[in-house]
């Protein structure tokens, strides 16, 4: 079994789709130049910085990680996912730094039907630095523990909710990557919206640079032989946020978010000394639309995010990923420990 990517019948797709958001992207930089223009000096008063706090937030998130796998014969694909339909991710911030860690209880639901999917493990470490307009952001995430979401393709007799599903517990995948973005305008606030260490009062949108990469590996064990995929992705994106504040203390901030990268990917079985390698240029498009609340002590929201990335192997279209998820989180600022404000100011 090869690690692949689930085929598009459609082979002229990318290039429209492509078109479309170049299409879209230029609109966006015409408008944000304009605003660009308008706001080129920052005003002390469109924020206020709640970095001198410590902020405490609890995050409940459907993204799930999600992957078509297959076969050497091409058949029809294995969608397959993690036993873990939401998660939860705890973050704090202070100053200029801030960490996260991220788990899925079984408790929660979805997450409690080992019986019919298996288990599944799921953890992820992320961890940010803020200097100036300048971001830098450093993840880990490990998911091991699949199931076959279409199992009733290759089971004819196989009953949805009464049969178990075809299980793949050793199916792991492991990812180390980062970003690094800077803010081009000075009067609006990607720590409101993201971080929520600083509160936006004034209505301000930003162009965004951003330069992401990482390193993915998937793995697994098949007929006793461990198979692997390995990738490392460079992508730079262009992502544009506004926040329009439509009360006190409400606000709404839609973001969009198109890119485009090289991929350098290999494949094959530990042990027998060959691989499979191959470089491609995926293009992706992201965005979403997030409610928020902000005050001095409380913050909370919730917010709706999409994920699409595609690129062209070997004369055939194909989808690395197609998703749509949500997030509602809950928050507090404190203030801080004497010895830990004090270590800081020192």
């Amino acid at each position: 079994m090869t690690f692949g990517v689930a085929k598009v019948s459609n082979p002229n797709y990318l290039p429209d789709t492509i078109h479309s958001w170049y299409a879209i992207f230029t609109v966006l930089l015409a408008i944000g130049t304009c605003c660009a223009q308008d706001r080129a000096t920052p005003d002390p008063g469109s924020t206020l910085s709640y970095v001198d706090k410590i902020i405490l937030k609890l995050n409940l998130l459907t993204q799930t990680d999600t992957y078509n796998v297959t076969g050497a014969s091409d058949d029809v694909p294995f969608g397959v996912a993690p036993n873990a339909d939401l998660k939860i991710d705890l973050s704090l911030d202070y100053e200029f730094i801030g960490l996260s860690i991220g788990f899925s209880p079984r408790v929660l639901p979805g997450n409690d039907d080992d019986g019919l999917k298996g288990e599944s493990s799921f953890t992820d470490y992320g961890f940010r630095f803020f200097f100036g307009n300048w971001t830098q952001e450093l993840r880990y995430r490990r998911v091991q523990g699949f199931y076959v979401e279409n199992t009733g393709d290759f089971l004819s007799d196989w009953i949805q909710g009464r049969d178990p599903y075809i299980q793949l517990p050793d199916l792991k995948t492991i990812f180390w990557g980062g970003s690094t973005s800077y803010v081009l305008n000075p009067r609006f606030s990607l720590r409101n919206v993201v971080y929520n260490t600083e509160w936006q009062r004034t209505s301000a949108g930003s162009f965004i640079p951003t330069l992401r990469y990482g390193f993915s590996r998937i793995s697994s064990v098949v007929e006793g032989s461990k198979t692997y995929e390995n990738s490392v992705d460079i992508n730079l994106a262009m992502e544009y946020y506004y926040t329009w504040v439509i009360h006190e203390h409400w606000f709404v901030s839609p973001f969009l978010s198109p890119s485009f990268g090289v991929r350098f990917s290999s494949e094959g079985v530990e042990g027998l000394g060959s691989e499979m390698s191959e470089t491609n240029w995926p293009v992706a498009f992201d965005g979403g639309l997030q409610l928020g609340y902000s005050s001095e002590k409380w913050i909370f929201g919730a917010s709706v995010n999409f994920e699409t990335t595609r690129y062209r192997e070997t004369n055939r279209t194909n989808v690395l990923n197609d998703r749509i998820f949500a997030k509602a989180y809950f928050g507090y600022r404190l203030d801080p420990p004497k010895f830990i404000a004090k270590f800081f100011d020192n």
